[in-house]
C-alpha cells in the first residue's frame, strides 16, 4: 500500500487569515482531561499547546494538585477538578473537541472517566485520545465499541500501539495497522497519528497512509507527544473535524520543531508551542 508524504502545502490550505469579524466561540471549545497529581506536567504542555496553535476556549480537567502550575503557565486555559465527575461531564457536553489522556494516569477513576467520555461523546464532537487514555482502552478495548464522536484521533508512541493494536513494532505497516483499525472502529470514523521519528498518519475512512516530510532528533524529548496532541485538538476546534485539519496539525508540530533545530541541539516543547502563531501567521498569508 502506497504512503503519500505530506508538507507544508497542507498547513497553508488549512490556515487561512482570520476575518476581523470574529469571537472566541468562532475558534473552539476544547476540554482537556488528565494530569493526575503526579503527573501534572503532560496536561499542561497539551493546554499551552492548544492556547499556542489558536483554541478558542480551552478548558483543563485536572487534579487540583495542578491549580497553581496551571494558571501560572496557561492562565488563558479554564481550570476544572477532575474529580468533580458530575460538572467535568456537564462542561464535556459543551465542547467541540475532547482531548483525554496526557498524565491521566491508570488508576480506576481514570477508567471510570474514561467511560463516561467514551458514552457521552456526540456525533457533533471530535474526541482526541492519547496516552494514558490509549493504555486504559488497551486494557478495556470493549470501551471503543461505545464512542459515537464524529471524529476520533489516536496519538500513539510506537509502543502505546503495539498495546492497543497487538500489532509488534516491526511489524507496524500500512496493511497490518489498516486491519486493526476496521477491527476496532467498524465505522472508520477514525485517524491514527502514529509517533515516530517521523510519524505516520492513517485515515480509515478512505484507508489512505501518510507520511510526515518535517521533524529532527532534536524533538525525541518527554513532553513533545502532549504538545503535539494538543495542537491536534485545537486545529479540529478551529479548522473543523477534517483529515486535513490533523494532517496540518502533525506538519506544524514538526516544522515549528525544525525551525528551532536549526540552531538549537535541543528542542523543548514548550518551545514548540510559542513557535505555533508565528508559524500559523507565515502559513495564513502564504
Amino acid at each position: 500500500m502506497e504512503t503519500e508524504e505530506f508538507g507544508s502545502e497542507i498547513a497553508r490550505r488549512v490556515i487561512r487569515p482570520r476575518p476581523s469579524q470574529s469571537h472566541k466561540g468562532n475558534y473552539g471549545r476544547l476540554l482537556l482531561i488528565g494530569g493526575s497529581e503526579n503527573f501534572g506536567g503532560a496536561i499542561m504542555m497539551a493546554a499551552e499547546a492548544a492556547v499556542s496553535s489558536g483554541a478558542g476556549l480551552t478548558s483543563v480537567a485536572t487534579d487540583p494538585a495542578n491549580l497553581t502550575a496551571l494558571h501560572a503557565r496557561v492562565p488563558e486555559a479554564m481550570f476544572m477538578d477532575i474529580h468533580e465527575q458530575a460538572r467535568v461531564l456537564d462542561l464535556l457536553k459543551k465542547q467541540d473537541v475532547i482531548l483525554c489522556g496526557p498524565g491521566l494516569g491508570n488508576s480506576p477513576y481514570a477508567l471510570e472517566l474514561l467511560t463516561k467520555l467514551c458514552q457521552l461523546a456526540t456525533p457533533s464532537q471530535s474526541l482526541v485520545l492519547d496516552a494514558s487514555a490509549l493504555d486504559l482502552l488497551a486494557q478495556q478495548p470493549d470501551l471503543l465499541s461505545l464512542i459515537k464522536a464524529k471524529q476520533v484521533v489516536l496519538t500513539p508512541h510506537q509502543m502505546e500501539w503495539q498495546r492497543l493494536s497487538g500489532i509488534k513494532i516491526p511489524d507496524q505497516e500500512n496493511v497490518r495497522n489498516f486491519q486493526v483499525l476496521r477491527q476496532l472502529f467498524p465505522k472508520r470514523n477514525v485517524i491514527l497519528v502514529l509517533k515516530s521519528n517521523h510519524t505516520h498518519v492513517y485515515d480509515a475512512t478512505q484507508e489512505r497512509a501518510y507520511l510526515n516530510a518535517a521533524g529532527n532528533p532534536g524533538m525525541a524529548t518527554g513532553g513533545m507527544g502532549d504538545t503535539l496532541a494538543g495542537i491536534i485538538a485545537a486545529f479540529l476546534g478551529q479548522f473543523g473535524p477534517s483529515l486535513d485539519a490533523v494532517l496540518a496539525a502533525v506538519h506544524c508540530h514538526s516544522a515549528a520543531g525544525d525551525l528551532l533545530y536549526q540552531d538549537k541541539y535541543l528542542v523543548r516543547p514548550t518551545e514548540v508551542s510559542a513557535m505555533m502563531p508565528k508559524l500559523m501567521k507565515r502559513y495564513s498569508n502564504e
